[in-house]
């Protein structure tokens, strides 16, 4: 008995060691939040049937080992190979150790082998055997248990970063603008530093550089003395978040873009979005809203009394600044007056009109002359994986809108997809929206049922949103054909065999691999 005790604790603990592999990729992927590792556990233990019978398998062989330690030799196999479909090594989202995941990693490995210790010296081999069932299978909690416990932690390193950013921003003395949303952020940020770069030194925050550590790392490593203007893109997960920011980097000129259900999980309501985003105007001396959304049309009138907005629109031409549809591309109204026509090359997708009526109204702010303004939106840079256009050696043309999705950005790329197959097949690629909260179903269901209309074809890529995805197409009623695969890799493979010269596919979105 003793023997196949010893048996069964060594299998729980490779089980762990797998479960730890598995779950702490995922940490550090959704950017090691606490919380996040156990919502993703309930997520993937429940997305398929099979795996809801393993986790139950799971439970009852743990629950047995109280009395026959040898039933943990079942719950190490499952919790080993299980969930079915995360796999151990990422296929887009590799685990990377980093300084931080090796304090993960310890802190982790601690809590799990502290509980095994002591009911190994306080009480007996057969106890360990069962508390490592049971730790094999709250992995995931003690996961973030150990986010939780180093957050301080890297709150106190992290302050080291941003007091030299604040050194060198004190010394370079950049104008900073701030740009922030519930999307539309990065678009904005690259129209911006276009639209400025040739007529000042212009240095804007790399890609999705957009927390404490990634602006932090910014100042420290791109500014450079000489530098005139500081595009700093800046997110947040909840409240308070774009205060800190702004305490030390203290954007002169600041842009909301939009307030929308992105990363609704977090933060609950729009009200709350709205405030949170919000919090970047409180010490700006312009502010630029886009009032093609409401709430940001009602914060330009509560703003107005206290400080400079400027009101853009994609649509008003009554706006501040306008950037609007036009038969040859895009129309600039400033104060109501126009101010040029945009001719945009021949193919090339329209930018979305309230990013660019940004990004206009900050270079006119700051000084560049709106006649090389509307010049320089003729070449409006694409963003990497943001509605890029190309041609298959195929012939069929590819939208890649693949950085993110949300339901205003889908709805864009969906117009630009109609517009390009007129007679050929259309087809979207999809994994769905995520992190939309208690709105997430009904969107994507919205997302399928509109896109319908102009779809021959739509691919599901995944299980994450796929119930959803078919139920708008089923309410839409229309002929349409539905293929549901596991990955992306299958999607491309997929269009590769069945497209050719006149049709369109638009991905939109892609989910990393540690989403069911």
């Amino acid at each position: 008995m003793t023997a196949l005790s010893a048996v069964a604790l060594g299998a729980a603990a490779i089980s762990i060691i797998c479960a730890d592999l598995r779950w702490l990729r995922v940490a550090q992927h959704e950017h090691y939040l606490p919380g996040a590792v156990a919502r993703f556990g309930w997520r993937w233990w429940t997305s398929t049937p099979f795996n809801i019978a393993l986790a139950a398998a799971a439970v009852i062989s743990a629950a047995v080992a109280t009395i026959a330690p040898a039933a943990a030799l079942a719950t190490g196999a499952i919790v080993g190979i299980g969930p079915v479909g995360l796999r151990l090594r990422g296929r887009t989202s590799r685990l990377a150790w980093t300084r931080r995941m090796s304090q993960v990693v310890f802190v982790t490995v601690g809590l799990e082998g502290l509980g095994i210790a002591l009911a190994a010296v306080f009480s007996s081999l057969s106890a360990a055997v069962l508390a490592a069932a049971w730790s094999a299978i709250a992995v995931p909690l003690f996961v973030d248990v150990a986010l939780a416990v180093l957050r301080p932690v890297e709150d106190v390193l992290a302050q080291r970063y941003v007091g030299r950013a604040s050194a060198v921003l004190a010394r370079v003395r950049p104008l900073v603008v701030g740009i922030t949303g519930s999307y539309g952020k990065t678009t904005t940020k690259t129209y911006v530093a276009h639209l400025i770069a040739g007529d000042r030194s212009v240095v804007a925050s790399p890609r999705s550089f957009n927390n404490r550590a990634g602006l932090a790392r910014t100042v420290n490593e791109h500014l450079v003395p000489g530098t005139e203007v500081l595009v700093a893109e800046m997110g947040a997960y909840g409240p308070g978040e774009i205060s800190a920011l702004c305490l030390w980097l203290q954007p002169d000129v600041v842009v909301i873009t939009s307030i929308g259900p992105a990363h609704l999980e977090r933060f609950g309501t729009l009200d709350r979005t709205l405030s949170a985003k919000a919090e970047i105007t409180s010490a700006a001396r312009v502010v630029v809203l886009n009032i093609d959304d409401e709430r940001l049309e009602g914060l330009a009138r509560r703003l107005a009394a206290t400080q400079k907005v400027v009101r853009v629109s994609g649509t008003d031409v009554s706006a501040d600044v306008a950037v609007l549809e036009h038969a040859d591309g895009l129309e600039l109204r400033l104060c109501g007056e126009t101010s040029g026509v945009v001719v945009l090359a021949r193919g090339s997708p329209s930018p979305i009109r309230s990013n660019a009526a940004c990004a206009v109204a900050v270079a006119v702010e700051i000084g560049i002359d709106p006649e090389v303004v509307v010049r320089r939106l003729s070449s409006l840079p694409s963003v990497p994986n943001r509605l890029q256009r190309y041609q298959a050696k195929a012939g069929y043309v590819v939208l890649d809108d693949t950085f993110n999705a949300n339901p205003a950005g889908a709805r864009h790329a969906l117009d630009a997809l109609a517009s390009e197959a007129s007679e050929g097949r259309r087809v979207l690629v999809t994994p769905g929206m995520v992190e939309l909260g208690k709105t997430q179903t009904a969107e994507n269901a919205a997302l399928a049922e509109r896109a319908a209309g102009v779809l021959t074809d739509l691919v599901v890529v995944g299980r994450t949103n796929r119930a959803a995805l078919v139920e708008g197409c089923r309410r839409a009623g229309l002929p349409l054909s539905v293929k549901l695969v596991g990955t992306r890799e299958e999607a491309v493979a997929w269009a590769r065999e069945q497209l050719g010269p006149g049709d369109a596919v638009l991905f939109e979105n892609d989910l990393p691999d540690h989403f069911p």
